[in-house]
């Protein structure tokens, strides 16, 4: 397989602006106050992270080396064609990852026939799971490496290139460019194809506001003969409606499409179909209506399948459950109903775990319930406080929840700019610029200055869209970090921390580690081994498992009876699929072995308390849009697991040994997880050496908060 790579930010960087902005931004450049300590092998880091970036794992050289390994280990040998077909079939079922290896096994036959129109359409099978998967550059980059090929049949190659490239262009709201390529595509497009084009650019009319062009393509349409097509296409004639202001004929193509049968996929036509009566409803000046609309809505939610459907891509429609949430969580807020604004953000939370998983793995039913405010209430503590954020289009919307209250207010910051401020501060830190404590300060008075917060105060913060790449511990207010005034612990929704508090307050001081596993030399962690040794010392109950030893048959044996895991070791997060974010444990067998996050799903942790990920990025998965970042995270919560603890950035030898040292040192003295945590990030950030937060604030606690380890064993 491909050697490791670090991540890299699903969005792009986009022009910032705004007057809030403006001042956020011209702040962040201003000089640090004394004091500020730079870390003295960021820059080292950041280095490394940027040639990393060139030999990212997905680039056509990769994905041909990866694809001769994949198709020398099928016990079965295919075609190239037969290896595209099957690139197809899983992309449209939402096998991302796997539809890749499948057209990496037809790009290496490719190579190896020296065939140029078999390379044309496995490049042409890239291009479309990647743009199904997000993966918007990728997805770019090899549609036009597929339109380089000539194609024994060009309209199997060239209409769909340029339907990915009007696909890409129309989501990142460049929709005059995506009106261009998907005339191009039309052009280039067989019979059985040129209607999907077709859809997708009556759409694109419809978003540029080329209203008489969008009417001249929608009637051209005609009704598909199949039902999941035929729906898509009622809805873009309800939206077409609505973009040529006349809302209550809208507004009845909704209400029918509401009542009509559609199949198996019923519920989630319907869904849509309330989603557009309420912006027909806002249309018309009815803001009560619309907000019956979206609570109709989002009340189907639970009735529909989460599955892939490629149908809506191959229209052009990119249709999101998420955008129906943010638009009842915005409106329920703007009429002040801040309790149901905040129910249907942890509805939605649970919502886009079930549409990631899509049926691929068995979760919890812990995992899929939400909580209401008067039972997160009940649960809450008199110090602690719950601060929930939910990233809406042009708006931040904030709680922040007693035991006894609940507060609400908007910060006029725009998805995009939020992105960029996230984007610009965590790089300050990750590359140890003495910048990094003017912007926790600017950004830490913006966010959660605000909020009114008294020291002392437990905080279990849930972040939403670009907020989980932001390390909260490190911003500042009132001349303070976080850390020194608050614990915190990070939460994926209240409704899951809740429940692990709940299910798991107390676990065994029982310690099975993983350091260092043995793989090739490049991958070796010297400081993992003494780091897991140290901890083995605060634990005499312990099962250690080092070099050739810390091996994926030995991790999924021992952690179904494991109260407390702890895992040094690289781990590598998969921008394309979520669920294939993979832990490098030790080779078996001569091969190189990993362990993934949908095989973490199906482990028996029930038992296990907490784990630690002390590994490189171990955090980071893919931003959904509406939920907590995807990947190891959910992986081990849903598995069973109460609390995780895992990393942002790469991390350094040093400052981890400092830190979990101390965090295990006052888990076994009896305090709580939280304030263990806290106990370890400040013994970091007091080592002058060590001030800088890219040290001492990589590391988030997420889940149970309150777990304490009982005495006796340690």
């Amino acid at each position: 397989m491909a050697t490791k790579s670090t991540v890299r930010y699903p969005w792009r960087r986009r022009m910032v602006h705004g007057l809030w902005l403006g001042a956020v931004i011209a702040a962040l450049a201003a000089s640090p106050g004394a004091g500020a300590q730079q870390a003295p092998d960021a820059e080292a880091v950041a280095a490394r992270q940027e040639q990393a970036r060139l030999a990212d794992t997905d680039t056509l050289l990769a994905l041909t080396n990866d694809g001769a390994i994949l198709y020398s280990q099928d016990q079965v040998k295919l075609s190239g064609y037969q290896y595209c077909s099957q690139a197809v079939a899983l992309a449209e079922a939402g096998e991302f990852r796997q539809s890749v290896r499948a057209a990496s096994k037809a790009l290496h036959l490719a190579g190896e026939t020296q065939d140029p129109n078999l390379r044309a359409m496995a490049n042409r099978d890239l291009a479309i799971v990647y743009s199904y998967s997000g993966q918007l550059e990728k997805a770019e980059q090899f549609a036009r490496e597929a339109l380089k090929y000539p194609a024994r049949d060009p309209k199997l190659v060239v209409g769909p290139a340029h339907k990915v490239l009007g696909d890409v262009a129309a989501r990142r709201g460049d929709y005059a460019g995506a009106v261009r390529s998907y005339d191009e595509a039309l052009a280039a497009s067989s019979e059985r194809y040129a209607p999907l084009v077709r859809a997708s650019l009556a759409n694109a009319l419809i978003e540029a506001g080329d209203t008489a062009r969008a009417r001249q393509v929608v009637d051209e349409l005609g009704t598909p003969r199949d039902a999941a097509l035929a729906a898509q296409v009622e809805r873009t004639r309800a939206s077409l409606l609505l973009a040529e202001k006349k809302p209550a004929e809208a507004k009845a193509l909704y209400a029918d499409l509401t009542t009509r049968q559609m199949g198996t996929d019923t519920e989630y036509y319907r869904l849509w179909a309330w989603d557009g009566l309420a912006r027909s409803e806002l249309a018309l000046g009815d803001k009560a209506a619309a907000a019956d609309a979206l609570g109709r809505a989002v009340g189907n939610v639970d009735k529909v399948r989460a599955r892939f459907r490629s149908e809506e891509f191959k229209m052009g429609l990119f249709s999101d459950l998420q955008s129906v949430f943010e638009r009842a969580i915005g409106l329920y807020a703007e009429v002040g109903d801040a309790q149901r604004a905040f129910e249907i953000s942890e509805r939605s939370r649970s919502r886009a775990l079930l549409d990631a998983v899509r049926g691929r793995a068995k979760l919890s039913e812990q995992a899929m319930q939400s909580i209401d405010l008067p039972a997160l209430q009940r649960a809450l503590r008199p110090d602690e406080r719950v601060i929930e954020f939910h990233v809406l289009p042009e708006r931040l919307q904030v709680w922040v929840i007693g035991p006894d209250s609940i507060r609400t207010q908007s910060i006029a910051v725009t998805r995009d700019e939020l992105t960029d401020l996230v984007d610009t501060y965590r790089n300050s830190v990750v590359r140890g610029r003495r910048t990094a404590v003017a912007n926790g300060e600017k950004l830490g008075e913006a966010l959660i200055g605000p909020l009114g917060l008294k020291a002392g105060e437990r905080l279990v913060i849930v972040p939403h869209g670009p907020l989980h790449y932001l390390p909260f511990q490190a911003l500042r207010v009132g001349g303070r970090y976080l850390i020194e005034t608050h614990p915190i612990a990070v939460a994926p929704s209240m409704s899951i921390a809740v429940q692990l508090a709940q299910r798991t307050p107390s676990a065994q001081a029982d310690l099975t580690a993983f350091g260092n596993p043995r793989i090739e030399d490049k991958y070796d962690l010297p400081g993992s081994e003494a780091e897991v040794k140290q901890l083995a010392r605060l634990f005499p109950s312990n099962r250690v498992f080092m070099g050739a030893q810390a091996t994926k048959t030995q991790f999924r044996e021992a952690v179904g009876r494991a109260p407390i895991v702890h895992v040094a070791a690289h781990a590598e997060a998969d921008q394309v699929d979520p669920l294939y974010s993979r832990i490098l444990l030790a080779n078996e067998g001569g091969r190189q072995n990993f362990l993934e996050a949908h095989e973490i799903l199906e482990l028996p942790m029930q038992s296990n308390a907490l784990v630690t990920l002390s590994a490189c990025e171990s955090g980071l998965g893919r931003i959904a849009q509406g939920d907590e970042v995807l990947g190891f995270t959910r992986s081990f919560l849903s598995a069973g697991s109460s609390s995780l603890i895992a990393s942002l950035w790469p991390v350094s030898d040093d400052a981890t040994e400092v830190l979990m040292s101390t965090l295990y040192g006052e888990l076994a003295k009896g305090r709580d997880l939280q304030q263990a945590m806290q106990a370890g990030q400040l013994a970091v950030l007091r080592n002058p050496k060590l001030a800088h937060p890219f040290f001492w604030a990589p590391f988030n606690l997420i889940g149970n908060w309150r777990l304490t380890v009982t005495a006796g064993g340690a």
